[in-house]
């Protein structure tokens, strides 16, 4: 087997990944081809194509966090892990189909413009009983953050004046009009949520 000792880690990856595959395993039961956008380290896709054996997971994201993903998918050497895809939600997507989709912590270091796009451009690539699972910081009915999400969304928009934590009913309206019900919105660790909605045609 091989081993990079200088792959990409991030330490978020490890805490959050238990209680999100506890999600995927509920929603992804009866899946076959999931697309995650914006794999990072590639440390999500490893994690959940080991413990959910019956998906191919395909792991994309822009062209500079492709080789670290390589890395981690080279060395795990599992059979369901195809080679990462380069994808940048304003760019060309995928020209294939799949029934799921998996996105952690991407909504908000997207602008909102490019929040829109990624939520019109999912009917493209996904079967009509489809099922999307995001993973992230929300804000609720204009409620004030915790006092670790405030600190976050400043320090998210000290970076970039267009990215930010998201509200969740702007998000959940963005899904509806793409024809997706919601599920289950789950209460994560650290102030996070797992949302999950359903494709009803």
């Amino acid at each position: 087997m091989m081993h990079f000792i200088n792959k990409p880690y991030s330490p978020a990856c490890d805490r959050n990944g238990a209680p999100i595959l506890e999600a995927l395993q509920l929603h992804f039961a009866d899946r076959q081809r999931v697309l995650e956008i914006g794999s990072g380290s590639g440390q999500h896709a490893v994690r959940f194509a080991a413990a959910l054996p019956h998906l191919t997971w395909q792991a994309s994201d822009r062209e500079d966090y492709l080789p670290g993903i390589r890395m981690w998918l080279d060395e795990a050497n599992l059979p369901n892990t195809p080679p990462p895809l380069p994808l940048d939600v304003r760019g060309p997507w995928p020209d294939s189909k799949f029934d799921a989709l998996f996105s952690a912590n991407s909504l908000h270091i997207m602008s909102w413009e490019e929040v829109r796009l990624f939520f019109e451009r999912l009917a493209l690539i996904l079967s009509v009983d489809a099922r999307l699972c995001i993973y992230g910081p929300f804000r609720y009915a204009g409620q004030p953050f915790s006092p670790g999400n405030t600190e976050f969304d400043a320090a998210l928009r000290a970076e970039d004046p267009r990215r930010g934590i998201r509200d969740f009913e702007a998000v959940n309206a963005l899904a509806i009009q793409q024809g997706f019900q919601l599920m289950e919105d789950r209460a994560m660790p650290a102030n996070n949520r797992c949302l999950s909605w359903y494709r009803c045609g």
